[in-house]
C-alpha cells in the first residue's frame, strides 16, 4: 500500500512544493490582513473585513470551477499530448473569465446587499463591510482569469508559474495593506483597495508567463475561438463543481454569520481562527493540486497503475503535512493568536476555542486530497452530490442539534463537515478503484 520513495514521490514534490509555497502566500496575506486590523483599537474593522472577505470567498469561488475545471481538462490534454485542446481551452476560458466578472460588476449592488442581509453582523460592521465590497468587487474579472490561468498551468505541470504570479502579487498586496492602513489610516477600506491592485497585478504576470507557456504554431483563428456550443460544453461539464463549491462556501459564509450573531468579539475571534483554516487549506492543496496534475495525466495515458501510484504518493504526504500542521497549532497556537491580535477580549476568545482549530488538519486533510483526484479524473459530479450530502444531511443537523453550546456547537458543525466529506469521498473513491470506473465513461 506504501511504495517506496520512486519516481512518481518525486514528481509530485515537483508540482507540490512551488505549488505549497504559492498556497501559503493567500493566508499570509489574510495573517497580515487580520494582524494589521487587529491591532487598531476598534473590532469592528476586523469584522468588517472578515464579513467583507468571506462574502467575496462565496461570490468569487462560486466560479471556482475556471480554476478546477481547467486543471482537469488541461491535465488530460497534457496526458494526451493535445496540444490544440490546450491552447483552445485555455482561451476559451479566460474569455468566460472577463465576461463572467464584468457580469459580477454590472450586478453588484443587489449581491452584495443580499449577501450582506444573510450575514446579518451588527450595524457597524454592516456600513464598513458594505463599504470594502463596493470597492473589491471591480477586482473580478482579474480574480477569474486568475483561476483559470492557474489552473492551466497546474493542469499544463509548470507549478512555477502560479508560484511566480501570487507570491509576487500578494508581495504587492501586503506592501500596500501596511501603507494604506498603518500610514494612511484608511483602515478596512485600504485592504480593499490593496487587494483590488494586487489582484490585477497576479493577473498581468500570469498572462505573460502562459504567453511563454502556450504550444507554438497555434495562429488565431475561428476554430481556436470556438462557438457557442464549445463555451457552453465547459460550462456544462463544470456546473457540478459550481454546484458543489456553493454549497462548501455557503457552509462557511453560515458558520461567519452564526458567529456575527454572537457579538463583534465572537465574530472577531473565529475570524483569526478560520485565518489558520486557510493556512491548512493552502498548505495541504499544494499535495492535492500536485495530484490534479498526475492523476489528469494518468487519465489521459489511461494508465490505472499510473494512477494508484498517484493516489498513495499524495495520501502518504498528505497524512505527513496534517500531523506537522497539528503538532505547530498544538505548540504554538496560543502565540499565532497572540501575534495576530492585539485586542485582549478578542484574544482570550480566541484561546476558548483552539482546540477545534487543533483538530482541524486530520479532519480537513481527506476532503482536500479527495478532492485533487476527482478533479484530476474530471468525476465533477460525484463532488457536488458528497459536498450536498454532508452539508444538508450533517453539517446543518449538527449545528441544529448543538445550538445551544454556543461558539463550541459551531465548531463541532464546522468539524463535522469535514469529516462527512472525507467520509464519502473516500468511500466512493474506494469504490471506483476496486471496479476500475474511473476510466469510465
Amino acid at each position: 500500500m506504501w511504495p517506496n520513495f520512486s519516481t512518481i514521490d518525486r514528481r509530485l514534490w515537483v508540482l507540490a512544493w512551488p505549488l505549497m509555497l504559492t498556497n501559503l502566500t493567500v493566508p499570509l496575506l489574510g495573517l497580515v490582513d487580520t494582524a494589521v486590523l487587529g491591532h487598531l483599537d476598534s473590532p469592528e474593522y476586523l469584522g468588517a473585513v472578515a464579513i467583507g472577505a468571506n462574502l467575496f470567498s462565496i461570490l468569487y469561488w462560486t466560479f471556482g470551477f475556471m480554476r478546477m475545471g481547467t486543471t482537469g481538462l488541461a491535465a488530460q490534454a497534457w496526458g494526451k499530448r493535445d496540444r490544440f485542446a490546450q491552447t483552445a481551452l485555455l482561451l476559451r476560458s479566460l474569455l468566460l473569465a472577463v465576461g463572467i466578472g464584468l457580469l459580477l460588476i454590472l450586478f453588484h449592488r443587489p449581491l452584495i446587499a443580499i449577501g450582506l442581509q444573510l450575514m446579518d453582523p451588527s450595524p457597524d460592521v454592516t456600513g464598513l463591510a458594505a463599504e470594502y465590497a463596493a470597492i473589491r468587487i471591480w477586482s473580478a474579472p482579474a480574480v477569474l482569469c486568475q483561476y483559470t490561468l492557474v489552473g492551466w498551468l497546474i493542469g499544463t505541470q509548470f507549478p512555477r508559474g502560479p508560484m511566480v504570479m501570487l507570491i509576487v502579487a500578494n508581495g504587492i498586496n501586503i506592501v500596500l495593506d501596511v501603507l494604506f492602513v498603518t500610514v494612511l489610516g484608511w483602515n478596512s477600506r485600504g485592504v480593499a483597495i490593496a487587494t483590488v491592485m494586487a489582484e490585477y497585478s497576479a493577473a498581468a504576470i500570469g498572462v505573460l508567463i502562459v504567453l511563454r507557456r502556450v504550444p507554438t504554431g497555434q495562429a488565431l483563428s475561428r476554430e481556436l475561438l470556438g462557438r457557442l456550443a464549445d463555451y457552453l460544453r465547459i460550462l456544462q461539464v463544470n456546473r457540478y463543481i459550481m454546484v458543489r463549491t456553493i454549497a462548501l462556501l455557503l457552509a462557511l459564509a453560515f458558520f461567519t454569520a452564526q458567529g456575527a450573531r454572537q457579538g463583534d468579539v465572537v465574530l472577531a475571534a473565529n475570524a483569526v481562527l478560520i485565518t489558520f483554516l486557510l493556512i491548512i487549506s493552502n498548505a495541504l492543496d499544494g499535495f492535492a493540486n500536485a495530484a490534479e496534475a498526475l492523476i489528469g495525466e494518468a487519465v489521459g495515458l489511461n494508465s490505472q497503475r499510473r494512477f494508484r501510484q498517484v493516489f498513495f504518493s499524495a495520501l502518504r504526504w498528505s497524512i505527513w503535512g496534517a500531523l506537522i500542521l497539528t503538532l505547530g497549532f498544538v505548540l504554538g497556537g496560543h502565540w499565532l493568536i497572540s501575534l495576530l491580535t492585539g485586542i485582549e477580549e478578542v484574544r482570550h476568545t480566541a484561546w476558548q476555542y483552539l482546540p477545534w482549530l487543533c483538530l482541524l488538519p486530520f479532519t480537513a486533510v481527506w476532503g482536500f486530497l479527495f478532492d485533487g483526484v476527482f478533479i484530476g479524473a474530471t468525476r465533477t459530479r460525484e463532488m457536488q452530490n458528497t459536498m450536498l450530502f454532508s452539508a444538508v444531511c450533517v453539517f446543518l443537523p449538527v449545528w441544529w442539534l448543538t445550538s445551544g453550546w454556543g461558539n463550541h456547537g459551531l465548531w463541532l458543525s464546522l468539524i463535522s463537515l469535514m469529516l462527512a466529506r472525507a467520509a464519502s469521498m473516500g468511500w466512493l473513491c474506494w469504490r471506483y478503484t476496486r471496479d476500475g470506473k474511473w476510466f469510465l465513461r
